[in-house]
């Protein structure tokens, strides 16, 4: 792997400060409170420092979309910060219609769970296959930089233009059928009707992007 590649991978995993869930106190929390507790510990992830990580205005909008239980007397508690991390970094890459999709489910059975499975159990769970992850991450990330070196016969070394074009291309190939086959499981979870209707928001919302 390049001395590059290897500095932003670095960079990456040095800003990574996954939430725990001790590290969400066992009071709830008023909504204040949670805003800042996010942006505390997934502030670092954010592209722009005037980026937030979450605001009051989102946390009201995951309510009104059925994505987020109603608070107990304006207050959270930890399943709430641990659905709004599930929410957060979904959201990088799915519409909220295919998050409800995922989620709901999710809600309608651990939220209020005493039993062995419950939300904190899960997400725990996830916390522990993330150094797996990351190992497969970055043998992923060399696998594909070496074959990007290897386009147009090499030719591409002497470009740094074409080498970043190659590389982040065979990543986004990557990202995109991916992408694609996480899709096609939520389409499979949902009901006919919510999928067309998770579908026709997704492409409405690209219109709106792209004015078409």
């Amino acid at each position: 792997m390049s001395k590059a590649a290897n500095d932003f991978m670095e960079k990456l995993f040095q800003n990574i400060d996954l939430i725990k869930p001790e590290d969400i106190p066992n009071i709830d929390l008023y909504m204040d409170q949670v805003t800042t507790l996010m942006e505390n510990h997934l502030g670092k992830l954010k592209r722009f420092d005037e980026d937030k990580v979450l605001t009051k205005t989102m946390i009201n909008n995951y309510a009104k979309n059925n994505l987020l239980p109603a608070p107990e007397k304006k207050k959270y508690s930890k399943n709430h910060v641990l659905l709004l991390t599930f929410i957060y970094y979904l959201k990088s890459f799915l519409t909220i219609g295919d998050i409800k999709t995922l989620l709901s489910p999710l809600t309608d059975k651990y939220f209020y769970s005493q039993e062995n499975i419950t939300i904190e159990a899960i997400y725990r769970e996830l916390l522990e296959k993330f150094p797996s992850i990351f190992e497969e991450f970055k043998q992923d990330i060399a696998e594909k930089e070496n074959l990007a070196d290897c386009c147009l016969n090499g030719a591409v070394k002497e470009d740094e233009y074409l080498r970043n074009l190659f590389f982040i291309s065979l990543l986004g190939i990557d990202v995109y059928m991916k992408k694609q086959f996480i899709e096609a499981i939520i389409d499979s979870m949902a009901p006919p009707t919510a999928a067309r209707d998770s579908k026709k928001t997704s492409k409405d919302k690209e219109a709106r992007e792209t004015g078409e």
